[in-house]
């Protein structure tokens, strides 16, 4: 065990949303140390979102990531001899932190031209509960609820 936790950098707010949660994402996003070209694709992309859905760009993210946000995973746990996936309940900042994750790698796998582009469309598709971020939380509570047998293990 630990002997203390570490201490919780806080993370400013981004200028346009004033949302810490905004640039929890962009550092997410950042490759190299470039935070201000990781900002710029940001901002480019939620411009898409909000000309492609004429609805509240800010709103379709939060909702984009609340949909990719797991509640459960599966834990392998050794015991006498087998490995069983146990169910467990998630932290609530290490949902954010997966579904952050999970948004940006997705993105990063579509099809299409620029980040911004490919950004904006795994976000419209997430804030309607489809894309592939949605489907791997969905295949994670999947697995959770097939392994619920072996829930009493808990980790």
């Amino acid at each position: 065990m630990r002997k203390r936790k570490p201490k919780l950098r806080v993370i400013d707010a981004d200028p346009r949303y004033n949302d810490p949660m905004v640039t929890q994402f962009v550092n997410n996003m950042m490759l190299q140390g470039k935070k201000s070209t990781a900002f710029a694709i940001f901002y480019q992309a939620m411009d898409l979102v909000k000309t492609r859905t004429n609805l509240e760009e800010h709103g379709v993210w939060k909702k984009a990531l609340n949909n990719v946000m797991p509640q459960v995973e599966v834990r392998s746990r050794r015991i006498g001899g087998a490995t069983f996936q146990i169910p467990t309940e998630i932290r609530a900042k290490r949902k954010v932190s997966i579904g952050m994750k999970w948004l940006i790698k997705f993105a990063k796998q579509r099809s299409g031209k620029g980040m911004a582009e490919k950004l904006a469309a795994e976000l419209i598709a997430a804030s309607k509960g489809e894309g592939a971020a949605v489907k791997r939380k969905e295949d994670m509570h999947k697995m959770a609820e097939s392994n619920r047998a072996f829930a009493h293990f808990k980790v």
